[in-house]
């Protein structure tokens, strides 16, 4: 670095910083010293410019660094920025193509700045969605992705330098910016919201004054709209998709074939505590916006139109692609559900009768006021009944069960007991007659796991329970002769799974609730409907398993008959009806990685859920041990050697994570701690510090 010589023939210790100003593509050499702070440099490199033009959103860029510097107090020096360094000076909100979990396509503006958590805030305050920290972007993944070690395809392959590049590529499809939200072929410049001026989500009537984020290149910023509720045909097409082929779908999906591919999926979330920009995200990109923690808190029908049809489409779409594994009559179900969201989508819908009363809405008028306090008075009537009027009883099932504990190499052998539930235990009587006296076997069902065993058709119905114990978590399966016997044990085990028993006044509902799903999986004899039901392409309702099974008019039969028992639920309903359907699948809600135990041989699955962890078999995916939050005294990563360490109550796990990045793993069990500290309080503000400090490593 030579110095500067001055007319008066002093050294000054300057030199030449050279930035390039991105917009302009022109490249500017400034003579500057190290004392100088980085905002005497933009305001020097502005003066040199001498162009008009707003440059309040621009900042500098190191790219051999790839590094921000955003602190305008600081020095060249302490950036440690010296006179071979090459500056870019870049806008800080730029353009993505951005796929919802509904598949459809916006051109959005974002802050390639600021960390992913905060970038996501902003962007769904434009799109309408509350609670936006259930969500995140993740890279595209290709087939070639899913059936090859990630690491080492990465490192062979050396990928593609731009993500841009990741998009799919098919005839018919236009990934080009020309409209601000495209549906996929054979419609790829059709907006369903209409054309948009500037090629971004938010220009919509109403909405033209000028942007303070506004910049050379003429595009739309960030900021110009804070409604949840914004106006145009935008927010009806964000509300209601417009439907999708199945095979025009199919390039967006992931089609994981195993338990391993499942796992090699989660590779592809960006980091949410670094910026777009740091993990190589470029102007007009392509990412994906998905829920990605699987814990939805205050779901409303009043104020998440939004919200509940993008966690609808991405509950279908995970369904359609084999993500989540379901039965026959479960898929028919689905599939009867998606015809009548379609149906009830063209016609007027009666006001929502959401009884969540939402502190965060800007106005709650008496009659909501009124309806929640009913509400809150008639739960609070439930909850002081217990059986039979008494409220000193103790709520208790009994009944013949039959039962198994499945060990390796053992044939089923069922043997039927007479059980009772009471409390938070399972008693096992030889007989009745025997039920006063002492039981043969006495379990604790209390933070239990209940899956259902079901094969409606077959009158199966059976729950396998998982009971934690000091060794991982034993097995226990019932069969039950009925079906309201299945819904009043499965609704006492859900309970006790989270510590309450059959005297919590949700018991009865979830007892209902459960009935209510059955009912809907159980096709009619005759199905007898007021309205035509046209189902031109079948396929396009089930995933593909099923339709290779079963063959058009066969199909289309089925859906029908499963359609009689869902065609007369409005919109929302039968939205809300497909997403509770959808949690209550087995698999529901556990994010896979491939993990190796330190010192260990063997690779082995790790599941994480919105309520525990799992140690799990990697071929059969069985269950070898699972932790609760609760019992997780503290997780945190090993830099040096990329290892997580989770310490539970008298045991530590530490391992290295084969199918992601440490931190991606590490991010998800921090995410759903601080998701489940929630309150109640919906006038509550979203703590990123938190979130950071609970998902970042320590890093």
């Amino acid at each position: 670095m030579a110095d500067y010589v001055t007319e008066s023939g002093k050294v000054d210790g300057s030199w030449e910083l050279t930035i390039e100003v991105t917009d302009v593509q022109v490249e500017k050499k400034l003579r500057v010293n190290g004392d100088l702070h980085i905002g005497g440099v933009m305001v020097k490199l502005v003066e040199a410019l001498d162009i008009a033009a707003d440059w309040s959103d621009h900042a500098l860029w190191w790219p051999d660094k790839n590094q921000w510097l955003l602190r305008s107090r600081s020095t060249l020096d302490q950036y440690d920025v010296q006179a071979d360094a090459k500056l870019l000076f870049t806008p800080m909100h730029k353009n993505v193509r951005l796929q919802l979990p509904d598949l459809q396509i916006l051109d959005m503006r974002m802050n390639f700045s600021t960390k992913v958590f905060s970038a996501i805030t902003s962007l769904c305050k434009e799109l309408g969605i509350r609670n936006p920290e259930e969500m995140s972007v993740m890279k595209f993944m290709d087939k070639d992705d899913l059936k090859k070690n990630i690491k080492e395809h990465l490192n062979t392959k050396k990928k593609r330098d731009s993500l841009h590049d990741q998009m799919p590529t098919s005839n018919g499809i236009n990934h080009s910016n020309t409209g601000s939200l495209d549906r996929l072929s054979p419609y790829p410049n059709r907006s369903p919201g209409g054309p948009s001026p500037n090629n971004t989500l938010g220009r919509s009537p109403g909405f033209n004054s000028p942007s303070p984020y506004n910049t050379l290149n003429g595009t739309m910023s960030p900021g110009s709209m804070y409604s949840l509720s914004f106006e145009g045909g935008m927010e009806s097409a964000l509300a209601n998709s417009p439907p999708i082929p199945m095979k025009e779908a199919l390039q967006y999906l992931h089609k994981p074939k195993n338990l391993t591919e499942k796992a090699r999926i989660n590779f592809a979330w960006l980091d949410s505590s670094r910026s777009l920009m740091e993990q190589g995200v470029r102007d007009n990109n392509f990412l994906q916006l998905k829920f990605k923690f699987y814990n939805f808190y205050d779901l409303n029908t009043k104020y998440d139109a939004v919200r509940i049809n993008q966690i609808y489409e991405q509950a279908k779409w995970s369904i359609m692609s084999e993500e989540i594994d379901c039965t026959e009559e479960e898929m028919m179900m689905f599939a009867a559900l998606q015809v009548q969201v379609q149906m009830q989508m063209g016609q007027s819908q009666p006001p929502s009768d959401s009884s969540i009363m939402d502190h965060s809405s800007p106005h709650m008028e008496a009659d909501d006021i009124d309806a929640d306090l009913s509400n809150l008075e008639q739960s609070l009537q439930v909850a002081n009944i217990s059986s039979h009027g008494d409220i000193t009883s103790v709520p208790e099932l009994g009944g013949y069960v039959k039962w198994f504990k499945p060990k390796k190499f053992t044939l089923k052998s069922y043997k039927r007991a007479w059980c009772v539930c009471k409390d938070l235990f399972i008693a096992f009587f030889k007989s009745q007659e025997e039920a006063s006296g002492s039981p043969m076997m006495k379990i604790s069902i209390k933070g239990c796991e209940a899956q259902p065993d079901l094969n409606i058709s077959h009158a199966k119905y059976g729950i396998k329970l998982f009971i934690p114990s000091p060794e991982g978590m034993s097995e226990l399966w019932l069969r039950f002769e009925t079906e309201d016997e299945y819904c009043k044990w499965m609704a006492a085990c859900k309970l006790a799974s989270q510590g309450k028993t059959m005297a919590d006044s949700s018991y009865d509902t979830e007892v209902q609730s459960l009935r209510t799903l059955l009912s809907r999986q159980t096709p009619t004899d005759a199905p007898v409907t007021p309205i035509q039901v046209d189902i031109k392409n079948p396929e396009d309702y089930v995933a593909p398993r099923f339709y290779k099974k079963l063959k058009g008019k066969q199909l289309e039969k089925r859906i029908l008959e499963a359609h009689a028992n869902v065609q007369n639920l409005p919109l929302m309903d039968s939205k809300m009806a497909f997403i509770k359907a959808w949690q209550s699948l087995p698999d529901y809600g556990i994010s896979y990685f491939i993990i190796k135990q330190k010192n260990a041989k063997k690779e082995e699955l790790l599941g994480v859920s919105p309520n525990k962890i799992m140690r799990m078999d990697l071929n059969s995916g069985d269950s070898i041990k699972t932790w609760r939050y609760g019992s997780l005294k503290s997780w945190h990563v090993n830099w040096e050697v990329r290892h997580v360490i989770l310490e539970f109550e008298g045991e530590t796990l530490t391992f290295a994570c084969l199918s992601a990045d440490c931190k991606v793993v590490h991010e998800f069990i921090g995410g759903y701690i601080f998701l489940s500290m929630r309150s109640s309080d919906k006038n509550q503000t979203l703590n990123e510090e938190l979130f950071h400090k609970l998902t970042g490593g320590w890093y």
